[in-house]
């Protein structure tokens, strides 16, 4: 049934986007529906289909590099300094196969910007590098995640200067901003030598602000890393729930959303609404059997911390 939907809709792939806005295909955002909704396995399917589908266009790409990433985010989710987040963790047996799908979404998308530059390849190509400085920062490559950070803001800000609305753009420099403004005392130093351009926190916010209102791809994305930001360096644990609250009520099957409330509930105190995130997050069911059990056990150590006696 699902591929079905997706063949209905090849024909809608080729209509161009207007200015400000990224004409996504129905089978693109079922894909995303399906991924936020906690089913990682099925998105992806339904993104295969799009590159069989359309296989010169980075999209079919990009969105099963985004579904493996939640793969990767349920291995290497664990609770380090009291916060629950996937930390830095040595090279994983799927890290070739996402790379590999970040390198053709790039190289597509430079093989249609090198015969006509457009806001909608340039911002595909600055997502392709986004999603690189996801893995090689969890895997603690600084070098790596510098150098696509900067390609990541070299196209995000080539695609608005194509298209000022086009705030999918937003999520990428809103996260560079954010991040080199964040970095510590000694990797501030590091920036200065390597050339890398500052960044402005409150910049960074708003940016990711207008992405997850007006954002077409990658709205969900801006909302729950800016949650995670406000909770993990700002230590605003109020604005982060406001913020955060959408992702549970919009897609409650996601078990990393209500581990993410559950956790700044913690923060604020609220012991009961904290408990109640966990045990959803515990129940929901979750096709990789691998990621559920670990689910399960983030939970198990923090309703411990949270029941913890004084």
């Amino acid at each position: 049934m699902l591929f079905a939907v997706v063949l209905a809709a090849a024909a809608l792939f080729s209509v161009p986007a207007a200015a400000g806005e990224l004409q996504l295909p129905p089978a693109a955002k079922q894909s995303l529906d399906l991924l936020y909704s906690g089913h990682a396995d099925q998105a992806i399917q339904i993104a295969r289909q799009v590159q069989k589908d359309i296989p010169d266009q980075p999209l079919g790409y990009l969105l099963e590099a985004e579904a493996r990433w939640w793969q990767i985010y349920c291995v290497a989710c664990e609770i380090k300094w009291n916060t629950i987040d996937a930390w830095d963790e040595p090279r994983g047996l799927s890290d070739d196969d996402y790379l590999a799908l970040t390198d053709k979404a790039i190289a597509l998308a430079e093989m249609h910007i090198a015969q006509s530059d457009t806001a909608e390849m340039e911002l595909y190509d600055g997502m392709g590098w986004m999603l690189r400085t996801r893995l090689t920062g969890l895997r603690g490559m600084h070098r790596a995640t510098a150098n696509a950070g900067l390609k990541t803001r070299a196209h995000m800000l080539r695609c608005l200067q194509l298209d000022p609305q086009m705030y999918d753009a937003y999520t990428g420099l809103g996260l560079y901003n954010y991040y080199v403004d964040a970095l510590s005392g000694i990797a501030k130093v590091m920036r200065f030598f390597m050339g890398i351009p500052g960044g402005s926190k409150q910049e960074g916010i708003r940016q990711l602000r207008m992405a997850m209102e007006q954002g077409e791809l990658t709205r969900v994305e801006a909302r729950f890393n800016l949650a995670k930001d406000l909770r993990t360096f700002d230590l605003n644990y109020a604005t982060a729930l406001d913020v955060a609250t959408p992702l549970v009520t919009d897609d409650p099957q996601n078990p990393f959303f209500h581990l993410l409330m559950g956790d700044i509930q913690a923060k604020l105190g609220r012991r009961d609404p904290a408990t109640a995130n966990f045990h959803a997050a515990e129940q929901l069911t979750v096709p990789n059997s691998p990621c559920a059990g670990h689910i399960r056990a983030v939970v198990a150590q923090a309703l411990a911390l949270l029941n913890k006696p004084g």
